[in-house]
């Protein structure tokens, strides 16, 4: 900077430099607080047969606890999301993350029925809170150019965790008994909040937003580059109009005429995808040991479906050259052809393998890639809350798909069927976005595009 007094716009600042050791780190702590979200959220799944071996609970008595969680992971983004806008997205992550590995260790010496569920609904709290936050975090310290790539790739250690989780249950609890996995998915958490408590840093464009001083937003921009040493001013540049004063972020943003109709499609998509990954992650180990699959056969099969979620970074690729409404919308559509084979594979194990891992790498990419384009559709003032309604009220969804699989299979609807009823969801979220589409034809390209400018 050639100017004592010159003034530094941040969101140009990350474009022009490369990805550094800095940002990577960020990258790293986010990435392993959604893997252990996914892994805390997913465990109990792959737990309730032998929770129900052990206390002799029907389907319909273990669907509480594969839900608790999910109304706990509801309340917690609902609530989060506006309290990061408004205290900070650090904070919120750290304190989140904490109550998630207390609320999973705490769960891991249950006694009975009653106590999981509420453990579970205290576990939900914080990983609710704590996947919109890093999601936040990550992609306001991403360049434009990169950010749905970047955003997806961290992303994918929601469905890795979720996978990870299947995989060690199905040597854990033969050898460990099925508390053992909750025991990991209480410590692992414990640990990480050391870590982020002293390496994870406040977002640049929140501090800008928030009007920080700005010699703590100069000392964190330094840690990409030296070239912000001499800036005595900090710009913001948003992908739409930025909120004129303190009252037009947050929820009021969210809910506002401009934002209200790609709010609406954005909680609709991202509440079917929920319905699906939930009622699968939840239900297939017991559905495929019901259909004579051997138990430890069947666990690891239902843990291919969550590990196709890498495939978001491909997706992220995409969402960074092309229209990101119409690449998921795709996503979704071929979900739903993918999830109604599965229901058609049962008489060959080659054939059921191949469709949980192709259904789990659609469903799941599509999935996955929904908060980088929440992430592009808001302004700072109000990303937190508009990723964290997504993510909350799409949570309603997995509550849904919990249920939905006890009520199809208590009114004896067999295999097939209830995979093909599975596939309606994800039509479903494949029109919300050629409505988001329609409505807002320019917002999916929002991320990579110059805007308005707010100040400090």
């Amino acid at each position: 900077m050639s100017s004592p007094s010159a003034s530094l716009d941040v969101q140009s600042f990350l474009d022009r430099h490369p990805f550094s050791a800095f940002q990577w780190r960020i990258f790293a702590l986010s990435f392993l607080v959604v893997l252990l979200d996914g892994f805390d959220t997913s465990a109990i799944g792959y737990i309730a047969p032998s929770l129900a071996s052990e206390w002799g609970a029907s389907k319909m008595a273990l669907a509480p606890v594969l839900s608790a969680a999910l109304f706990g992971l509801a309340a917690g983004a609902l609530l989060a999301g506006p309290l990061a806008d408004r205290l900070g997205r650090k904070r919120v992550l750290v304190g989140a993350v904490l109550v998630f590995g207390l609320g999973c260790l705490a769960s891991a010496f249950s006694q009975n029925m009653p106590q999981l569920v509420g453990l579970r609904f205290v576990t939900g709290l914080g990983l609710g809170a704590a996947m919109p936050n890093a999601v936040t975090l990550m992609s306001e310290y991403c360049p434009s150019h990169r950010r749905a790539t970047i955003t997806n790739t961290m992303f994918c250690g929601f469905p890795l965790g979720a996978a990870l989780g299947g995989f060690l249950a199905a040597w854990m609890i033969p050898h460990l008994g099925w508390r053992s996995v909750l025991v990991l998915g209480g410590i692992a958490p414990l640990l990480l909040v050391l870590l982020m408590a002293v390496l994870l840093p406040e977002s640049a464009r929140y501090m800008v937003a928030k009007k920080y001083a700005a010699e703590r937003i100069r000392a964190v921009l330094r840690r990409i580059s030296e070239s912000a040493a001499q800036a005595r001013a900090f710009t913001l540049t948003e992908a739409g109009p930025a909120p004129v004063d303190g009252s037009g972020g947050g929820l009021a943003l969210v809910l506002s005429p401009r934002y209200l109709v790609g709010s609406a499609m954005l909680w609709i998509a991202y509440f079917m995808g929920l319905v699906i990954f939930y009622a699968m992650i939840n239900w297939m180990p017991i559905l495929f040991r019901e259909a004579s699959v051997p138990p430890q056969t069947a666990t690891v099969i239902s843990a291919l479906f969550a590990l196709g979620g890498v495939g978001a970074i491909f997706f992220g690729w995409l969402m960074d050259r092309f229209n990101a409404n119409l690449v998921i919308a795709t996503g979704y559509a071929l979900t739903a052809v993918s999830v109604y084979l599965i229901g058609q594979s049962l008489g060959s194990l080659a054939a059921l393998v191949l469709t949980v891992l192709l259904g789990g790498t659609l469903m799941n990419t599509a999935q996955s890639s929904m908060p980088a384009l929440a992430a592009a559709f808001y302004p700072t003032q109000g990303r937190a809350t508009g990723i964290a309604w997504m993510l909350g009220l799409g949570r309603f969804g997995g509550i849904a798909g919990s249920f939905l699989v006890a009520e199809l299979a208590s009114r004896q609807l067999g295999f097939a069927q209830i995979f093909a009823v599975l596939a309606v969801p994800a039509l479903i979220a494949t029109v919300a976005l050629l409505v988001k589409q329609v409505v807002h034809p320019h917002a999916a390209d929002a991320g990579r595009g110059a805007g308005a400018v707010a100040g400090h």
